[in-house]
């Protein structure tokens, strides 16, 4: 079964729209920075305000120069931590080489961290504490898997990838002792030995690694549920001169083993910005409520 990312999302979104429209005041407001200019970025960027535009989040887009000091970029952060009419502050990654992604990211304020990157909020997800912001992309496909009804009660998770965005917050979502957690979660990476013969071993394959098509039929059990994170520019086979968005699994070949599957577009890119407005409108809230 197709998990729909992108039907998910909507619901969710439209729920977001229709709280911030009873609130009272001003709306909530996101500012996010990106720095150069990375192609892929800048459409994710694009994507993020249009979706706060549809809700009524208000977006302000901070444009850095790719050759900027990380001391500007600093001072810029720490302005907008203090500016009062900001709720929440992303740090579109990835950064110039120049820049060390945790040295900028630890100078934000944990309250309007709504990626949920800052290590405040990155160590109390680990010790699993409630009042957190959850980076973007493993909550949303927590959320995919609750919409879906899927217990994760002792399931084999094998997460692979070991990123700080995705791979490592992942891992601390599913292992939490709370009722919609509680899997055994093993993570893979490059080096890991015996990777076919691991994947056929897992209930739930969450892959995060960045390599087009890596995860084909004879890696994956039988009634397994597979969640596909890579984004992939390939060459179209039947035109060179065009290209094609893949992700890390190669759907066609896996989608009639698996009991659930996310595609790629339209499964948990669509979530993870919808957990992106939700983060935001959370922090509105702790701002107002507190």
């Amino acid at each position: 079964m197709l998990l729909d990312g992108k039907l998910v999302a909507s619901q969710i979104q439209r729920e977001i729209q229709s709280a911030i429209a009873q609130l009272g005041g001003r709306k909530p407001c996101l500012a996010v920075i990106i720095v150069g200019d990375n192609p892929a970025s800048q459409i994710y960027v694009a994507r993020k305000t249009k979706a706060c535009e549809q809700v009524g989040i208000e977006s302000r887009r901070i444009a850095i120069d790719s050759h900027v000091e990380p001391d500007h970029l600093i001072q810029l952060i720490e302005k907008l931590n203090l500016d009062p009419a900001v709720d929440g502050i992303l740090l579109q990654l990835p950064l110039p080489d120049h820049l060390n992604p945790i040295d900028v990211l630890s100078h934000l304020s944990p309250e309007k961290d709504v990626d949920g990157l800052h290590p405040i909020n990155l160590g109390k997800l680990l010790i699993g504490e409630k009042d957190t912001f959850t980076p973007c992309t493993p909550l949303g496909i927590k959320t995919l898997l609750e919409y879906a009804k899927v217990d994760l009660t002792g399931m084999h998770a094998l997460i692979l990838g070991r990123s700080n965005i995705v791979g490592k917050p992942m891992a601390a979502v599913l292992i939490q002792n709370t009722p919609d957690a509680n899997a055994t979660v093993t993570i893979a990476h490059s080096r890991t030995k015996h990777l076919k013969e691991l994947c056929l071993t897992a209930d739930i394959i969450i892959a995060c690694m960045g390599s087009p098509k890596f995860i084909k039929a004879d890696m994956v059990k039988e009634g397994a549920i597979v969640i596909d994170v890579g984004i992939n520019r390939i060459k179209n086979p039947s035109d060179e001169n065009k290209w094609q968005v893949v992700g890390d699994v190669d759907f066609d070949a896996v989608k009639d083993k698996c009991s659930y599957i996310t595609s790629v577009p339209g499964g948990v890119g669509p979530m993870t910005i919808a957990m992106l407005l939700s983060n935001t409108l959370k922090a509105y809230l702790k701002r107002f409520n507190n």
